[in-house]
């Protein structure tokens, strides 16, 4: 799940990258990365939320594209069906998403 919200007096969004507990399983850590954090695994971790998410969220400069995933326990990838897209990844068989703002 992704929501974006546009800041009306700054050229960012506010995007809340999240996923259900159920994608998650028995995952100890999940994070999100992308070419916005350097794909850095520490930079953005999710936290459990009350309803049962997995949330983080990210200031993003506004008219851009960012390629992203999701990591679970250091290695097990995750697209997010929301994405506004998909790339191919240049480091794997693996696609990308993409968040267009």
């Amino acid at each position: 799940m992704i929501e974006k919200k546009y800041l009306k007096t700054k050229p960012l969004c506010k995007v809340k990258f999240a996923l259900p507990n159920s994608a998650v399983a028995t995952a100890k850590s999940v994070c999100v990365v992308g070419d916005f954090n350097d794909w850095d695994l520490k930079a953005n971790p999710m936290r459990k939320q009350k309803s049962g998410l997995f949330a983080s969220t990210v200031n993003l400069k506004i008219h851009n594209q960012y390629q992203f995933r999701y990591v679970l326990d250091g290695h097990i990838w995750l697209n997010d069906d929301e994405a506004d897209g998909f790339v191919a990844s240049n480091i794997s068989m693996e696609k990308n998403g993409v968040l267009a703002l």
